[in-house]
């Protein structure tokens, strides 16, 4: 397969895994929700106060507490793991066909710094 090939697969399935195994999760109800106000835009000048009186910055408050982390990523595992058993299903391949149209606007992916960072195995001689 040429490398051109194998990259806009790698891309459409990493769109496709991002709605259907991280999108359509729990992450949606931690989206919801009111956002507060921010004149510099970047929420610098926000300042949330808690039940004790404590003053915090809004880049300085956490959002997810540790129950849901731990809730948001057992569901994002299942879905991967549920993905990866299903891949080969017409059926589900159908649908998930259908959920990978609506990722064609966006963003091409990139490499991740942290992961590309990692060895790769060079091959043995001989």
């Amino acid at each position: 397969m040429r490398p051109e090939d194998e990259d806009r697969i790698a891309a459409q399935l990493a769109r496709v895994m991002a709605v259907a195994c991280v999108r359509n999760t729990q992450l949606e109800t931690l989206h919801a929700g009111q956002v507060p106000a921010s004149r510099t835009g970047d929420g610098s000048d926000v300042i949330v106060v808690d039940a004790d009186g404590n003053r915090i910055p809004w880049s300085e408050v956490s959002r997810i507490d540790d129950d849901e982390m731990r809730a948001l990523m057992r569901e994002i595992v299942d879905r991967l793991y549920t993905f990866h058993l299903r891949i080969d299903d017409p059926a589900f391949r159908a649908e998930i066909d259908r959920w990978a149209a609506m990722t064609t606007t966006w963003d091409a992916p990139k490499p991740d710094p942290v992961l590309s960072a990692i060895p790769a195995e060079t091959p043995k001689r001989g």
